[in-house]
């Protein structure tokens, strides 16, 4: 009987069972919602912010001070205080919620922790893009949002860079693949796509999540091939290789330097129209401060967010992309087209595996496990095994 593409792949997703699927899709579906309830929660801190007049009073205390200082000073502040304020709603997004799914084992005590340091790097981090962003409306006159975007691509290369050999190391523990026949197989894998031997890692991923995942990180010297301890632990040999060559694939094909890119354009066009929108919307807040004033950060910052909602669909089609070259790069060279069907299957326990067209399209960063999974059938259809 002839090898049917379709029937296999129903046969690999019907086998996590009719509950595991009823609860991927109510757990996809309710994070689908939380985007919208993200955003209304952002509004509400950012009209907190501003009718407090708080940004207000710190950068007028510093008015004499440099411009570069006041606008840290302030959005420093800015970052601080609305992850404060918004501290609820994320115990209930990426920590309860995540706990009744089964999604993490964390205790809440420690994403505490985890979420007070991020929240210091994101005030610090965001504090010196700000003060570039600043300095570029004073200077630049009305071209400031264009070169806004060329500072977008020079801080989010630096970021890559130093993400990696920096800020990841406080949060997760990285080492080399233990030794072993997992190891000699990665490294023969790595080898053979011109990838550094050290740049193939294990993380205890499971400290924040059971999600089966791993992941491409940095940029040159820094980057680096990482699988979560969850994918070592659940998964076959045959299966670490076809994720690990799924992931080599992002490596290889340099994918970080076309979001980047990507990035960067869309940072332009946000700026460009925060350039022109921005005074109506700052009135609706009932901001005085206008677009140069480092006080207006809450108000631009929920542009950010309306824009990202809006940009969504087409920032998730660049990634699908991406993702369905790196299947491929896994399926032309490490050909094993079952071991990563089954491996994608375990991604749909977090990711409802048969979303309809138009929610994948909205929604999804990744292609439908079943699309997947199905892609992986037709190569093994198409190249059957010695």
């Amino acid at each position: 009987m002839a090898f049917d593409p379709q029937a296999a792949t129903a046969a690999y997703i019907d086998g996590l069972g009719a509950d595991k699927l009823a609860q991927a899709a109510a757990y996809t579906v309710g994070n689908h919602w939380l985007l919208l309830w993200g955003l209304l929660v952002t509004g509400l801190v950012t009209w907190i912010i501003v009718r407090s007049g708080l940004l207000g009073g710190i950068e007028a205390r510093l008015g004499r001070r440099g411009p570069a200082l006041r606008t840290f000073a302030v959005a420093a502040v800015y970052f601080v205080v609305s992850a404060l304020l918004t501290l609820p709603w994320a115990i209930y997004e990426s920590w309860w919620r995540e706990t009744a799914y089964g999604r993490t084992s964390q205790p809440i005590g420690d994403f505490l922790g985890q979420g007070a340091a991020a929240m210091l790097i994101s005030a610090v981090l965001g504090a010196l893009f700000f003060v570039g962003v600043y300095a570029l409306i004073r200077r630049a006159g009305r071209s400031w949002w264009l070169w806004s975007g060329a500072l977008t691509a020079a801080a989010l290369s630096v970021f890559l860079l130093a993400a990696p050999v920096v800020i990841e190391p406080i949060f997760n523990d990285f080492k080399p693949v233990p030794a072993g026949e997992v190891r000699d197989a990665l490294l023969a894998m790595a080898k053979k796509a011109g990838v550094p031997e050290d740049r193939i890692f294990v993380y205890d991923g499971s400290r924040q999540s059971n999600n089966f995942t791993a992941n491409v990180s940095g940029v040159g010297g820094s980057a680096r091939v990482a699988i979560s301890d969850v994918a070592f632990k659940g998964a076959s040999l045959d299966e670490v290789k076809a994720v690990t060559g799924h992931e080599i694939g992002h490596y290889v094909l340099s994918h970080v330097w076309r979001q980047v890119a990507v990035m960067s354009v869309f940072a332009i066009l946000f700026f460009f129209l925060a350039d022109r929108v921005y005074p109506r919307l700052a009135r609706v807040f009932g901001s005085g401060s206008g677009i140069a004033s480092p006080a207006g950060l809450p108000v631009l910052m929920f542009m950010v967010s309306v824009f990202a909602l809006l940009g969504q669909p087409l920032l998730n089609a660049l990634i699908r992309t991406g993702e369905i070259e790196a299947d491929r790069y896994s399926l032309e060279t490490v050909n094993l087209p079952d071991a990563l069907a089954s491996a994608l299957v375990k991604t749909a326990e977090y990711r409802d595996p048969r979303p309809g067209k138009v929610q994948e399209l909205l929604f999804y960063t990744h292609p439908s496990v079943e699309r997947r999974v199905l892609t992986a059938m037709e190569w093994k259809a198409s190249h059957p095994a010695p």
